[in-house]
């Protein structure tokens, strides 16, 4: 690998952990200060600040290494978008230890077919999260976006917008809420009574 190595990696939730990616980035000879990273955002979505600032660092001659294709992108057209952008930036990229080769149709043969996998493997992600939404809903343990007051409170900021005394913004201060959380519950009381 030639020029300035630029890394990048992702993991997709808050939860997970890039230490081993960075380690990895570093086993391959990319400098800590030039692995740009993204945490808790998904390769499905492109507006990624680290990526956006990894594309930005590489100049003609540089390489931007990543570990694995689904760090970088999990479609083929955003696979393929990020490939010809790094290209006509005269730009390397290597998965791994291994450079991607784009002039080469047996490279190009086998960065479709991981990115074809990564999509794949997002397409599944999807598939069971939705399938698991739909169980819990059916048990009856995904009932959405709780309340932030509870009932107590809720009657109590009702009884008090009923005396006429205080005010939406009042209302919003002493309960610490924001003023569309009074309307809601004031509506929603309403509407049950």
């Amino acid at each position: 690998m030639t020029g300035t190595l630029i890394g990048y990696a992702r993991c997709s939730t808050d939860r997970q952990d890039l230490t081993a990616q960075r380690q990895e980035l570093a086993g391959l000879g990319v400098a800590p200060e030039r692995i740009y990273l993204d945490k808790g955002l998904t390769g499905t979505n492109r507006a990624r600040p680290g990526l956006d600032q990894a594309m930005a660092a590489v100049r003609k001659g540089d390489t931007l290494v990543v570990l694995k294709l689904d760090r970088l992108a999990r479609s083929v057209p955003d696979a393929r978008h990020i490939a010809d952008e790094l290209q006509e930036k005269g730009v390397k990229l290597a998965l791994g230890r291994t450079i991607h080769d784009p002039e080469d149709p047996m490279g190009k043969m086998f960065f479709n077919i991981l990115a074809t996998f990564a999509e794949f493997e997002a397409d599944l992600i999807r598939m069971r999260t939705r399938e698991g939404m739909a169980i819990a809903r059916a048990k009856g343990k995904l009932r959405g976006k709780q309340p932030k007051l509870s009932q107590k409170q809720q009657k109590e900021l009702c009884r008090m917008h009923a005396t006429g005394e205080y005010s939406i913004g009042d209302l919003a201060g002493v309960f610490a809420v924001s003023r569309p959380t009074v309307y809601r519950t004031l509506n929603r009381a309403a509407a049950s009574s």
